[in-house]
């Protein structure tokens, strides 16, 4: 289960950087909203599973809340899929 959740944070990650640094410049630079649709929608379809996953993991793993609560948050800004994936779980096998 790790090993999808190391899955879908990398891919939050990457969603999340596309959207806010292709498509809405796309959008409110250049008027072009077509990247817009696709992009938040992958995103938001990543994020709620990255949360639902993040869940799972709580409790399977026996996580504190602390860590739980910094993994979850982590999804907010941009890149901090990446840091949180680097401190919590790069020492993890692929479980």
């Amino acid at each position: 289960m790790i090993r999808l959740f190391k899955i879908v944070a990398l891919l939050e990650g990457i969603s999340a950087l596309i959207l806010f640094f292709v498509a809405m410049p796309m959008k409110y630079i250049w008027d072009n909203p077509e990247y817009i649709r696709p992009a938040g929608m992958a995103h938001g379809v990543l994020f709620t599973v990255y949360i639902v996953l993040a869940t799972m993991l709580k409790y399977e793993e026996n996580w504190p809340w602390k860590k739980y609560i910094i993994i979850c948050l982590a999804s907010i800004p941009p890149f901090g899929t990446f840091i949180m994936e680097r401190k919590y779980f790069s020492n993890t096998a692929n479980s």
